[in-house]
């Protein structure tokens, strides 16, 4: 083996790892604590070690803002969940759910994360039936009220099994590029409904229209590469974003693909996968290559394109440039986050930014009233100003929750923090659930945190919405019902 090759060689292996690390969920497959916050010594002398995502993310609050009040929206119902983020712009503000903030009732809906296969898919609901997607793309439709199961339609192609790549550890891998091209895998893909159709998106390379009432397959449209994120469904076209950053408009009624349009290829990506946001006829494609893409929804023509990437100097994770977290489209604006550390405020019409700042996330903002919450990666839950983008206030959600373990064999010790998905703003509670099983609710106005629920098992999926409550998908492929 020549120098160059083993000098190659390593260099991958320790771009894997990096990459591995960014995503909580694919941690539990990395040995010697590869996939933890192992925080580099500032001070060797003295062995005090400050976290990088905390030191490259911190925001100062604005002056002008202390102790400033702001308005919010009052709650209103929500009566369907249409797609993740509730409806096609993602932009619902503040519902009535869940005002007692307790369980419900649990029900397991199939088969949770493991190490070839990973719960993904946001809760959708419709017409007194929830929908969800378990670890190996089992549809269930679950009787909101009651949790009963009404059916459950297998996604999964005949006789194609989950195909994954295997790490320079022999463990395998079923996000990591193959070659340059697409990530293999039939893990991911999600869920939409509307119109009386369960729209489905499959790691194994379909797309799928299910009858909402019965669970009967309408329509099967076969990809040329897997699709991780969840469809948007807005008037009679239904949007996907596929793993090669192509976003592809399906007609609802035939199945028959009207347009597609194709991104930077980046194979360099996050865990969670995102999902277009439409308004009118503007679709906000997010691509892992840090492009926000506005395209014509009836015929995928671009209107302007905005690349929110930061690289750092201190983290080689800013390399992953990933949108994660679906953009949202509120009162003229789109704002969406980006992996590498670039939040942003863009007029829909024109793209133009409005104001920018440095955080980085997997998680949609959210706008609500005279401001937008956002949760960064390194576990601080942050108030913005929405027409300056000033800040108010941020809250370390992880104060009390960070734990030290020993890593493999005891060496390697490391500090684990908990990842958050969230929020959602619902009875007057900002609520959002984390990778330690907790649902956990904080006061909107002050951050402070007022409740929490456990769960039984991590969840990495944000809440939704439907008829008072919320509901809440775990990593274990549980549905929980929070009343």
């Amino acid at each position: 083996m020549t120098t160059v090759t083993r000098v190659l060689k390593t260099a991958i292996v320790l771009g894997l790892a990096a990459s591995l690390a960014s995503c909580a969920s694919a941690r539990r497959i990395l040995p010697f604590g590869l996939g933890e916050d192992n925080a580099p010594q500032a001070r060797a002398s003295d062995g005090q070690r400050i976290s990088i995502l905390s030191f490259e993310q911190q925001l100062s609050p604005s002056a002008g803002l202390v102790g400033r009040d702001f308005f919010l929206p009052g709650p209103v119902a929500a009566n369907a969940w249409h797609a993740p983020g509730g409806n096609a712009e993602s932009s619902i503000e503040h519902v009535i759910a869940a005002p007692q903030f307790t369980i419900g009732w649990r029900r397991k809906i199939g088969t949770g994360s493991g190490r070839d296969r990973q719960v993904m898919a946001p809760v959708v609901a419709d017409a007194g039936k929830i929908f969800v997607m378990d670890g190996e793309s089992t549809v269930t439709a679950v009787d909101a009220a009651t949790g009963a199961v009404v059916w459950k339609a297998d996604v999964k192609p005949s006789g194609r099994e989950a195909v994954g790549g295997v790490s320079a550890f022999g463990l395998p891998v079923p996000f990591v590029s193959q070659g340059g091209g697409a990530l293999s895998g039939g893990f991911g893909g999600g869920v939409a409904v509307g119109g009386g159709k369960v729209f489905v998106s499959s790691g194994y390379r379909t797309m799928t229209a299910l009858d909402a009432n019965t669970g009967a397959v309408v329509w099967t449209q076969p990809v040329d590469v897997p699709i991780h994120g969840a469809p948007t469904v807005a008037g009679n076209r239904v949007f996907v974003i596929d793993v090669d950053n192509q976003i592809i408009a399906f007609n609802t009624t035939t199945g028959l693909q009207d347009w597609s349009y194709r991104g930077i290829v980046e194979p360099a990506r996050v865990m969670r996968a995102s999902s277009p946001s439409v308004s009118g006829d503007t679709v906000i494609a997010p691509f892992s290559s840090g492009e926000v893409v506005a395209l014509r929804a009836t015929n995928g023509q671009p209107v302007w394109n905005q690349v929110l990437s930061r690289t750092s100097r201190t983290s080689a994770l800013s390399e992953i440039r990933d949108i994660a977290g679906r953009p949202v489209i509120s009162r003229g604006f789109v704002y969406a986050i980006s992996h590498s550390g670039v939040m942003q405020a863009m007029d829909i019409r024109t793209g133009q930014p409005k104001w920018s700042l440095p955080v980085a996330g997997v998680n949609a903002p959210l706008p609500a009233g005279d401001v937008v919450y956002v949760v960064s990666k390194a576990g601080e839950l942050t108030l913005v100003n929405r027409d300056s983008g000033a800040v108010y206030w941020t809250r370390n959600l992880n104060e009390g929750r960070v734990r030290q373990e020993g890593g493999f064999l005891g060496f390697w010790d490391r500090t684990v923090r908990p990842e958050w998905s969230g929020p959602i703003l619902a009875s007057n509670r900002l609520v959002l659930v984390n990778s330690d099983g907790e649902a956990v609710a904080f006061d909107p106005k002050t951050g402070a945190q007022t409740a929490t629920l456990r769960l039984g098992a991590p969840a990495y999926i944000a809440p939704a919405a439907y008829n008072g409550a919320l509901y809440v998908l775990t990593d274990a492929g549980e549905l929980i019902s929070i009343r």
